[in-house]
């Protein structure tokens, strides 16, 4: 299954159930629930953190903590 760290640029998924104990609380807070879209908007220069559009919310999230969230991606 992919992560969002997998994402290229430009590219969507959707956020997987399996992916709820992983999810930081922080995150769960501001709209990373199970089912919610994230888009890859952009990545830093040096590969780390990678900024996303989830629920028309942007956030930059550390590539480790992306690596851990499995989605679904989309067609």
């Amino acid at each position: 299954m992919s992560t969002i760290a997998s994402l290229r640029v430009g590219e969507i998924g959707y956020i997987s159930e399996e992916s709820l104990d992983s999810i930081p609380l922080k995150l769960l807070e501001m709209g990373c629930l199970p089912g919610a879209e994230v888009k890859l908007i952009q990545i830093a220069p040096l590969k780390d953190p990678l900024y996303i559009c989830v629920n028309d919310s942007h956030l930059a999230i550390r590539k480790e903590t992306a690596s851990k969230i499995k989605i679904l991606k989309s067609e």
